[in-house]
């Protein structure tokens, strides 16, 4: 039974999508900014850096079910999930502020990079897992849980558009742009500000609501059991579709967020476009940050009637496909020599207009897929008699997290292949470089977007499935 029959009130939307701005602001440094700020800024090598940061990926992606078990057997009066979003962000905090200011504000060493960023993740982790695993329990409704997942998506890039906008137009507006060091270190305290006002935040805006004793007491702890959950999830025959689908989608995302400030800046040359009228300091790059609040507002717009007319399947299958082709058009028309001068107005224009609705249906995919989850839940709970939504959605980080590691590792193999070195700059950069990355880059986005649209597009729960499920779960007389 969950929590909330019927129509969510917006203020529990509101508050519960407002969890999710401290993913969306560590999503943001982690994809955007932070191979930049190693290889760039500190120096240190491209490919070695994507490589500690796939491997701090994997280790999270291998400890998250761990977390999500736990989060399945917390037993207190304060339910099962706020114990853990009222201890874990302070501590991810100092974290988070430590890696944007490394001792001695020298580049660590690839050891000392890998072990900070897999505290940071960790930590992240016991507050994303235990406030996502929230939503099955609260809603059961396939309407409310596409809405849910609208507010998180909207609030987790809200929360990294902000700290886009505060970098972008605050920190590194100097001669030197996004190389300023010293910029990185508000970008860090102030990320980590927003992150512990928003996990305790969204928590104590939902406690009166699922501050309750659990009614069954769950089994002890064990590794064995633990694994045995995600082996179980594994087994669930439309789990498979969601990860073979979502494993594509998600190395797409972090290949694609990872390049994004050296394809601004040295393909489209967005940092050089100033614009007529304002201030010479107001540059694409300025405003870049807007445009992606443009496509997330058009993302929440239109994701619930492309489900209602659709279905998640299908809507993520259509998502996938729009936005690769329309994500991926300036670049093809670049190379063939149909594209304006990057840096020119009617240039960015373009970009802008082409990624305002090529980002929202990106987004679209990743709602649809991750909405998908939760009617696992309920299907894993009609066979097995078992909630355990904790364990599913660590299996879901398990994929989410191992893909986006390997698209932040391609990304640093596709600057060492294309011949990016770390002092290069975008007046000396060679062209054969430029269309080295493009063509490494559109290719590989092309064929994993493909594959992510046709196994979203196969997952096999319908919303008349799941809807006859509740239907018949509650039906069964309580034990």
């Amino acid at each position: 039974m969950s929590l909330v029959q019927g129509k969510l009130p917006l203020r529990l939307k509101l508050i519960h999508g407002f969890g999710a701005v401290a993913f969306g602001v560590k999503d943001t440094g982690f994809s955007f900014f932070l191979l930049f700020f190693y290889s760039q800024v500190l120096g240190m090598d491209a490919g070695l850096v994507s490589l500690a940061l796939l491997l701090a990926l994997l280790v999270d992606a291998f400890v998250d079910p761990i977390i999500g078990n736990l989060s399945d057997r917390t037993y207190t009066r304060w339910g099962r999930r706020l114990p853990w979003l009222y201890v874990a962000p302070i501590p991810l905090a100092f974290a988070w502020v430590l890696l944007w200011s490394p001792p001695g504000g020298e580049a660590p060493t690839f050891w000392g990079l890998f072990g900070i960023c897999v505290v940071v993740r960790l930590l992240l982790s016991a507050c994303e897992v235990p406030s996502i695993s929230l939503l099955p329990e609260i809603t059961s409704d396939y309407v409310e849980r596409t809405t849910l997942f609208r507010f998180r998506y909207l609030s987790g890039w809200l929360g990294g558009i902000l700290m886009m906008i505060i970098g972008y137009g605050f920190l590194f507006t100097g001669e030197s742009g996004l190389l300023d060091q010293s910029g990185y270190i508000p970008f860090g305290i102030i990320g980590a500000i927003l992150m512990v006002i928003s996990v305790m935040g969204s928590a104590l805006g939902q406690h009166k609501l699922v501050a309750n004793l659990p009614l069954n007491k769950p089994a002890p702890f064990s590794i064995k059991a633990c694994f045995s959950e995600i082996f179980e999830a594994f087994s669930e025959k439309a789990f498979l579709f969601f990860a073979a689908g979502g494993l594509a989608a998600y190395i797409s995302q972090g290949l694609n967020f990872s390049l994004s400030n050296y394809l601004n800046v040295f393909v489209w040359r967005l940092d050089a476009t100033p614009l007529p009228g304002l201030p010479d300091s107001v540059t694409g790059l300025s405003i870049y940050p807007l445009i992606l609040f443009l496509s997330v507002v058009l993302m929440f717009n239109i994701v619930g009637p492309m489900h209602n007319r659709f279905g998640k399947p299908k809507s993520a299958a259509i998502g996938a496909v729009a936005s690769t082709i329309l994500v991926l058009l300036p670049y093809s028309a670049l190379l063939l020599g149909f594209w304006p001068e990057p840096g020119s107005l009617s240039s960015l224009g373009l970009i802008f207009v082409l990624l305002i609705v090529g980002n929202a249906l990106g987004i679209v995919v990743m709602v649809s897929a991750s909405s998908m989850i939760a009617e696992i839940v309920e299907a894993h709970l009609e066979r097995t008699g078992v909630r355990a939504e904790g364990a599913f959605y660590s299996g879901n980080w398990l994929v989410q997290k191992c893909a986006t590691g390997v698209g932040i590792f391609l990304s640093g193999q596709f600057l060492s292949l294309a011949s990016f070195t770390s002092d290069v700059t975008p007046e000396t950069v060679a062209p054969a470089v430029i269309d080295n990355l493009i063509i490494l880059y559109a290719v590989t986005t092309a064929v994993l977007m493909l594959i992510a649209g046709y196994w979203l597009g196969r997952f096999p729960i319908t919303r008349e499935d799941h809807e006859a499920r509740i239907a018949a779960m509650a039906s069964k007389p309580a034990e």
